[in-house]
């Protein structure tokens, strides 16, 4: 398989990678995630992405590596978008208001061909469902310090899953990198799997 570059430094997206044995080097993008007045959810994940994506490839210059695949994953929680919370009483805020309610993770990952010179971007969404939450548990979670660089504030395949009553969707999306768009996206692109 040929080697990909990810425009992500999340172990968690590495972590998938590895589990497939996709070859890939990490590459760290130059473009800072901001909030886009107007754009929904899912265009802004998509932006996010392709951006990642295109500064690495601007960045990467004499680097033989034809494939560059980017993630972003936002939150919605029916009323805002939420992106990774800049301290505790953010994190604390978004937790809140998941409590005993059902929000959206929407995870859009974009992969630029050298090939064709071409980026296409999927998206993924899913629903996820917390259990009503005391104030006693989210100060615990909190304290853990699991919620640093997570989009909402939580990781689903950490501690947080104790708070997790149903989800709908994809889990590997809802962890940042959903597997079968990942799958359907390179196989568009004539990647070649296994050799």
């Amino acid at each position: 398989m040929e080697p990909i570059i990810l425009a992500s430094t999340s172990p968690r997206r590495q972590e998938i990678l590895k589990s497939l044995g996709i070859p890939f080097s990490v590459m760290t993008p130059s473009y800072t995630e901001e909030p886009v007045p107007g754009l929904s959810a899912h265009e802004l994940a998509e932006l996010h992405s392709m951006n990642k994506v295109e500064s690495v490839i601007r960045m990467k210059l004499s680097i033989s590596v034809p494939w560059v695949l980017g993630a972003d994953t936002v939150i919605f929680d029916g009323q805002k978008i939420l992106g990774k919370p800049a301290h505790r009483e953010d994190a604390q805020s978004m937790l809140e208001s998941f409590s005993g309610k059902k929000h959206e993770v929407i995870t859009a990952i974009s992969l630029y061909d050298s090939h064709t010179n071409f980026t296409t971007t999927k998206t993924c969404t899913s629903s996820v469902e917390f259990m009503p939450l005391d104030h006693n548990q989210i100060e615990s979670y909190l304290d853990t310090g699991e919620w640093q660089g997570a989009a909402g504030g939580y990781r689903i395949q950490g501690l947080a899953s104790f708070f997790i009553s149903r989800i709908e969707g994809s889990w590997s999306g809802i962890v940042g990198l959903p597997i079968h768009d990942l799958y359907v996206i390179l196989r568009e692109h004539g990647y070649r799997f296994g050799e």
